[in-house]
């Protein structure tokens, strides 16, 4: 059967070119329930975008939520094969709170999960699919990667404590470099121990701009990681589209890693978020590594 693609409006249009895109690397569909039992979600709530939660209780007594996640989902019904990959995709609504007028509201999310035995080619594939879903909107973009491991060992020099490093983490993602050293002046941090977290907040530019900048001061073995992984974008399309930005930060209770957010020209937000959630998957009590991304429809949609 045939249909005319114009009844199709742009977000509609993205959703099946996302599709069909996943679908060529192999990832299969994922279809979730609209209600799900409550306590995955209160388990790890401080995972979810929002805290606040729809939910209601069932015929037989069991608190159900309106689904304000997907990837908790993937993960509750993966097998767990730390030997092996499973690739899904999915384009879902999900249920949470409005930044803009503090309601409840349906937002429209596409990606992608890779869970399993995930090594640099698989990563390299993530950031590829993540660049290519924001070629698909038909815009300029940019795709801002970071790794949590850097980010972790800059904090873990300038204090030990969780609170602070909670504060200082915020300031890295608003590239606030006054706020960080003032923290730590405040909080009798000897000088020069944020200097590091400084260097990375203050450093972007391309993987060929800022590998070098990172050899031999940092962790060596996760700049080797960054490295190798943003290697994939040599000498293609994207390669000009792609920035190391230590800005991109995420809790590291649930994520590891490598990071990124991608955003697109005419929406002030990012509209595309991802990266290695490992530290989810064994606060689960899963074996296999995890990473993924989701493109957020609803910030496309008056673009699109």
């Amino acid at each position: 059967m045939r249909f005319d693609e114009g009844v199709l409006d742009g977000t509609e249009k993205l959703i099946f070119s996302l599709r069909s895109l996943y679908g060529e690397y192999g990832y299969k569909r994922y279809k979730m329930s609209k209600f799900e039992e409550y306590a995955l979600y209160g388990r790890n709530i401080d995972f979810l975008v929002s805290d606040s939660v729809i939910t209601f209780t069932d015929t037989d007594g069991k608190l159900m939520a309106l689904k304000p996640d997907v990837t908790l989902s993937i993960v509750k019904n993966d097998r767990d094969d730390a030997d092996n990959v499973t690739k899904v995709c999915y384009d879902e609504s999900v249920y949470r709170v409005s930044k803009g007028t503090g309601t409840f509201r349906e937002i429209k999310q596409a990606g992608l999960e890779c869970i399993g035995k995930i090594d640099a080619a698989l990563l390299g594939e993530v950031l590829t699919l993540a660049a290519k879903s924001l070629e698909m909107t038909g815009k300029k973009f940019v795709l801002e990667v970071s790794h949590l491991g850097l980010l972790d060992s800059a904090l873990s020099e300038a204090t030990d404590d969780a609170a602070l490093s909670a504060k200082l983490l915020e300031c890295a993602g608003g590239k606030n470099v006054h706020g960080i050293r003032e923290i730590c002046r405040n909080a009798g941090i000897p000088e020069g121990r944020e200097d590091k977290l400084v260097a990375l907040v203050s450093t972007y530019g391309s993987a060929a701009e800022v590998i070098d900048k990172l050899t031999g001061q940092f962790d060596e073995r996760c700049v080797k990681e960054l490295e190798e992984v943003l290697s994939v974008f040599e000498g293609t399309p994207y390669a000009d589209s792609v920035r190391i930005d230590f800005s991109v930060t995420a809790d590291g209770n649930y994520y590891n890693g490598i990071i990124f957010k991608g955003f697109v020209e005419g929406v002030p937000e990012g509209v595309l978020s991802g990266g290695q959630y490992d530290r989810l998957m064994k606060k689960m009590g899963r074996r296999s590594r995890a990473v993924g991304f989701a493109v957020y429809l609803d910030m496309l949609e008056r673009l699109l």
